[in-house]
């Protein structure tokens, strides 16, 4: 029996009592069912009808997602679909731990890894809109170690490279643009950043603070000439730095107070408290033979990860972050909104607006995509061939997990499965499609 229905078979059976008693119990028992779940965070819910979704055609969202479930290739997915501010679909498919035959809830945790980039580009707009920094500032206005970056150049017809200097400071809006030229240290200068210790994007096992992390970091070769082109890596690991210097916090004390805390995000952290260690989902590995196997714990960046055990230690602005659909939902919808949330307001429209644009130019990611301060932005729907809308925008984690934001449609999509690697997986492209053939209005 539901928590909803024993409470009501509850009541029932009571002995008969005033009508002002029975009003009182009525409004009580209302108010409990309506409330979420302990541990939840979401926008408020409503039928997929009320905000012009399709609840029948949404059911073939739930078969293909349980599809995938069925043929041993994701152990559990939750998908939250929004729009005009109300959740009209979130479902949990399959397992945490197929191996315990623990089953997925709406709720559970997951390791989300570039999907901390858009909250960490949020906190650098936000001191800029308090005068703390400028985009354009150089890097080293806050990092001194910056002052003076070099640039790794492939030497022609040999195996060698060059080192140069950097032709311009790299600055904040390299960083968030992600044309610092700052890749994850497997580039040119590979043999540099191995001996530094300082390649991949997961920080979670180290003793190290990222702050020391990224000031090592600024001693080796880049991969590109600042403003040169697109190179995705550490540059929002140097962001979180560079909010640490701004605004004189630890990276997870300024995301928690001027972010998290404000949003109702109450299941978002870098590192588990151990009361929540039971809902983070086990992450998998695909398999040459088209299933999954339990990845190793710790393991790595490949495996369970250091977010329940690890030292605590480096908080890592471009990968670090869990969270839940729920939580992750009121954070977009915060920037759908033009930057509010009820009644919190982090941003202003036209900063959000500034984000949600390409500013990448002539050097576009894919056919018809640019990049904004964050994020991907469509540009062109007919170039890029795939269901959605000119504007809309998102990003995605190692883990498999992905998200969007449909201004046009007033549309947020959640997307979180626990899965490294998942090549050739055809997911993202289904899960979109069949967001999109439930828009009826």
């Amino acid at each position: 029996m539901t928590r909803h229905t024993s409470a009501i078979a509850h009541s029932r059976a009571a002995p008969t009592r005033g009508a002002w008693t029975n009003a009182l119990l009525a409004s009580l028992l209302l108010a409990w069912m309506a409330a979420p779940a302990v541990g939840a965070q979401s926008l408020p819910r409503a039928q997929p009808e009320d905000v012009g979704l399709s609840s029948e055609r949404l059911e073939r969202l739930s078969a293909q997602m349980q599809a995938y479930v069925d043929d041993g290739t994701r152990p559990g997915t939750v998908v939250l679909v929004a729009r005009r501010g109300q959740v009209a679909y979130l479902e949990a498919f399959g397992y945490r731990d197929r191996e315990a035959d623990s089953r997925l809830r709406e709720d559970d945790i997951f390791r989300i890894a570039s999907q901390t980039k858009m909250v960490v580009s949020v906190g650098v707009m936000m001191l800029q809109e308090e005068g703390r920094l400028l985009t354009s500032d150089p890097v080293s206005a806050y990092l001194p170690e910056f002052g003076e970056t070099t640039v790794a150049v492939p030497r022609d017809g040999s195996d060698g490279y060059d080192i140069v200097a950097a032709e311009r400071p790299i600055t904040i809006h390299d960083l968030l643009t992600h044309t610092a030229g700052v890749g994850y240290g497997g580039g040119t200068a590979a043999d540099r950043w191995e001996a530094a210790g300082i390649t991949g994007w997961y920080l979670a096992d180290r003793e190290e603070s990222v702050g020391a992390t990224v000031s090592r970091m600024a001693a080796l070769p880049f991969e590109a000439q600042p403003g040169e082109r697109f190179v995705y890596g550490y540059s929002t690991d140097i962001l979180g730095a560079v909010i640490e210097r701004a605004s004189g916090q630890r990276l997870d004390t300024f995301l928690q107070s001027r972010i998290l805390s404000p949003l109702g995000m109450v299941d978002t952290h870098f590192y588990l408290p151990e009361s929540k260690a039971d809902r983070l989902a086990v992450v998998y590995s695909s398999t040459d033979a088209g299933g999954l196997e339990r990845a190793p714990d710790p393991g790595g960046a490949t495996g369970q990860g250091a977010y329940v055990d690890g030292p605590r230690t480096s908080y890592s602005g471009g990968a670090g972050l869990l969270s839940t659909a729920g939580d992750y939902a009121r954070f977009l919808q915060m920037l759908l909104n033009g930057g509010e949330l009820d009644g919190t307001r982090l941003l202003s429209p036209k900063t959000v607006e500034l984000m949600t644009v390409d500013h990448l130019g002539d050097m576009d990611l894919d056919d018809g995509v640019g990049f904004g301060l964050g994020v991907w932005v469509v540009e062109d729907l007919g170039a890029r061939g795939v269901p959605g809308s000119a504007g809309e925008y998102g990003w995605g984690g190692a883990y498999h997990s992905t998200y969007w934001v449909d201004p046009a449609e007033e549309l947020v999509v959640v997307y979180f499965t626990q899965v490294i690697p998942a090549g050739g997986f055809d997911d993202h492209a289904k899960l979109r499609t069949l967001v999109y053939q439930a828009v009826i209005e």
